[in-house]
């Protein structure tokens, strides 16, 4: 009854080198792609019609932990793994990952290549070369020893995009070691570690894109990331029957970008002018624990899974001005630019406890039904302070106060979820699932960013429902195909609107200043949904079914996708 998808990497006909997520998605259904990155240095992907920015809505992990930037109070993935190291992607749809969280995107698990089993050390080493300067070097090691098993790579990645101002260059590495303690029992530990540097050339007009698509005009706007992931687990067989894991994994990471960023992309930029500066570090740490275990009810098996997981973050953001140098430099100049307007400095202590469970009921030979339930506890936080300053048109400091805004959001909720499948022929099986959702107020969503920006002090978070229906199935093992129709409820959802600003004056009664700004808060309900529609033609199972050494096929992805918002007490949000 689950809406899940495999990508086998040994399948994919695709550049891997430079992880085209075009090629490598390209038969999960529904996708929406943002292909803005030469190298694939980050994924952009989104389902069923939710922003596909940093696969935000995603909760994304790799060998079963967590490796975004915090979980809950801020889900972008700066790190995305090798393609060229992954065995396969999970990829558990909306309806169907309560277990792993509550993101409505569902979750995405990139999977490892795992230790060569029977050869104490095998190299595999890639070098690919491409166009804008592309280089690439792939090279791992692999191998068991006795009880004792590894899987290591290292990955560079360097080159220039088609536009100016646009090369980076990429260090990633990989390790993952192994101990055989019994034949029940292994333990694990991985350490992941990526920096890469890039140079952004900015945005463009429509006008300047008809005009020359290659342009840039920036050329002191710089990205950089810095990515170090651990994760240790302990994997236990109580019997033929029952399993049990726990990971332990931390995070300590960091990004900054400084650069000239203004709301006009076509604003030429100013030398001698500051460069705005944005530095986070992301510091968090969590345990996971499953037990899985099969038991027989009404002749048939059925499967139980019980969990529990610890989430702690600690965030910092800073934002203020940067050098006026062109370089990727990214230290502060405040006190050469004291009084630049855009400056603020917040910690974002954040909590979350869950409990967890689904049932595989399998009530007769063909029909199961799988419900599940998640229990969370959340506190996210926001401690710190930003600078008003205004000034006059000469250039004048009228006044310049500092502010404190501090937050606390504390809740606890249960989502429940309920999926179910019946077996035709045991080649075509009918499926639906429905699913309650919920997204948490990031910290993206409650920092103050400048006086001309306010975020509504009852901003609260998202909820809403996900839910399908569809048959899937194969012939002959000649064709594959999945049809299905959706439907996501997205309450209160989080946006910006434009208004008019109000604030309290000094008889403490609230008045509108004139001023126009941008306000973000819950702006409406919205519903997506649409129709995903798959099928794939093996031609190598229909007319070369001995030949093992080929693969080839033909398939048709196609998803239709409607939206709107049903309810809104802003202006010009409704429909």
């Amino acid at each position: 009854g689950k809406k899940s998808e495999v990508v086998l990497m040994e399948e994919i006909t695709g550049n891997l080198a430079a992880n085209n997520a075009r090629q490598i998605y390209n038969q999960v259904v529904g996708l929406n792609i943002y292909d803005n990155g030469d190298a694939g240095l980050q994924l952009n992907i989104g389902g069923r019609g939710l922003d596909p920015n940093r696969t935000q809505n995603f909760n994304t992990r790799q060998n079963g932990y967590d490796i975004s930037a915090d979980v809950l109070g801020y889900p972008e993935s700066y790190y995305t793994p090798p393609a060229e190291a992954l065995s396969e992607i999970q990829v558990i749809r909306g309806a169907a990952s309560l277990q792993y969280g509550t993101q409505f995107g569902g979750l995405i698990n990139f999977k490892f290549r795992k230790p060569n089993p029977v050869k104490k050390i095998e190299l595999i080493s890639r070098q690919t070369v491409g166009s804008h300067e592309l280089f690439t070097s792939f090279n791992s090691l692999s191998g068991t020893v006795g009880k004792f098993s590894y899987y290591t790579f290292y990955n560079y990645k360097s080159g220039n995009g088609f536009r100016p101002n646009s090369g980076y260059e990429s260090h990633n590495a990989f390790a993952h070691l192994g101990y055989q303690l019994s034949e029940s029992s292994k333990i694990s530990f991985e350490y992941t570690f990526l920096d890469y540097l890039a140079q952004q050339p900015g945005g463009l007009t429509d006008e300047q894109f008809y005009e020359n698509p290659d342009f840039s005009n920036r050329t002191r706007n710089w990205f950089s990331v810095n990515w170090n992931l651990f994760a240790l687990k302990l994997e236990q067989k109580f019997s033929q029957k029952t399993d049990f894991t726990l990971n332990l994994f931390g995070l300590d990471a960091s990004r900054k970008a400084v650069g000239f960023r203004q709301n006009r992309v076509s604003q030429p930029d100013d030398p001698e002018a500051p460069r705005e500066l944005l530095a986070d570090n992301f510091n968090n740490w969590g345990a996971e624990a499953r037990v899985l275990t099969r038991y027989n009810l009404f002749e048939e098996e059925s499967v139980l899974l019980l969990g529990s997981k610890y989430y702690e973050a600690e965030n910092e953001q800073r934002q203020g001005p940067g050098t006026a140098a062109a370089d990727a430099d990214f230290s502060f100049a405040t006190e050469e630019f004291p009084y630049y307007k855009r400056q603020s400095q917040f910690t974002f202590p954040n909590k979350n406890l869950a409990f967890f469970g689904e049932n595989m009921f399998s009530l007769t030979g063909k029909f199961s039904v799988t419900p599940g339930f998640r229990f969370e506890y959340i506190n996210t936080q926001s401690e710190g302070s930003y600078k008003n300053i205004f000034l006059d048109r000469a250039g004048n400091v009228l006044e310049s106060v500092t502010l404190e805004d501090n937050r606390n959001f504390e809740r606890s909720f249960v989502l429940l979820g309920i999926g179910a499948g019946y077996d035709f022929t045991g080649e075509v099986e009918a499926y639906a699932n429905f699913s309650q959702n919920y997204r948490s107020v990031t910290f993206n969503d409650i920092r103050v960013i400048n006086p001309v920006f306010q975020v509504d002090p009852n901003i609260s978070d998202e909820e809403g429902f996900t839910a399908d229906i569809g048959i899937r199935g194969r012939w002959k093992n000649m064709v594959s195909f999945d049809m299905s129709a959706f439907a996501l409820e997205y309450n209160n959802r989080i946006g910006e609107v434009l208004k008019k600003e109000v604030r309290e004056n000094a008889a403490g009664e609230m008045e509108e200043t004139g001023r126009l700004i941008r306000f973000r808060g819950n702006i409406g309900d919205a519903f997506i949904y649409g129709l995903e529609t798959f099928a794939d033609w093996n031609l190598k199972n229909t007319f070369f079914e001995q030949e093992d050494d080929i693969i080839a096929g033909v398939f048709v992805n196609a998803a239709f996708t409607d939206s709107e918002y049903l309810r809104s007490e802003q202006n010009n949000v409704e429909g």
